[in-house]
């Protein structure tokens, strides 16, 4: 199973799809525990990253992962920018000069993503955070390598979304509802589930607006 530059393109543009329907839910989960803006940054980040990428060439996946994470850090609002930007930005050195990528080789750029999101929000798996979601997703991915199975990731990234829900926030806004945050799935783990969802629609060979 291979991972190329349009390969790459049209799973940024499924997640777009997904976060523009899923737009008004990630609002009102961030309303709930935050600052009530993060459906409307990603939606709005996204789509900007979509306009940039969609008709225009890249050598390799390097250039590409570095400009929509360019992209992100300069349009999305709130914490999602510098997060998420961080994440496709760390990730780009991996594909240095390579047009394509094994499974395995994309596990370890998303496990560079996974070091510095934790080193950008300082936060630790069961903080409520997207931590939730990338840590046990990457090391699945790492795991099960060129096997891996996208609709045993996708219902990963769905499963540990769902766990947020059950965990107390220790970072961001969330922190300070103390145990009140409890009950609430968190929103950038909600945003992250939908990357990897994505991502298995694309492994999957699916056009998926879901």
């Amino acid at each position: 199973m291979e991972f190329d530059v349009p390969k790459a393109k049209h799973w940024i543009k499924i997640l777009n799809s997904k976060i523009q329907v899923q737009k008004n839910y990630l609002t009102d989960l961030d309303l709930a525990i935050g600052d009530g803006d993060h459906g409307l940054n990603m939606a709005r980040g996204f789509q900007e990253v979509i306009n940039k990428i969609e008709n225009k060439e890249y050598p390799d996946l390097s250039t590409l992962f570095k400009e929509i994470g360019m992209t992100i850090l300069s349009k999305v609002g709130g914490a999602s920018g510098p997060l998420y930007g961080t994440a496709f930005i760390k990730a780009s050195p991996i594909f240095q000069n390579k047009e394509s990528i094994t499974i395995s080789e994309l596990a370890q750029a998303f496990n560079a993503s996974l070091e510095g999101l934790k080193l950008r929000g300082r936060a630790q798996i069961g903080d409520k955070t997207m931590i939730d979601v990338w840590e046990p997703v990457v090391t699945f991915m790492m795991e099960q390598g060129d096997s891996l199975r996208p609709n045993d990731l996708a219902q990963l990234a769905e499963k540990t979304k769902e766990a947020t829900k059950n965990l107390e926030a220790k970072k961001g806004r969330a922190a300070y509802l103390g145990k009140r945050s409890i009950g609430h799935i968190d929103p950038g783990a909600a945003s992250s589930c939908y990357l990897f969802k994505a991502l298995a629609n694309v492994l999957e060979g699916e056009d998926c607006d879901e």
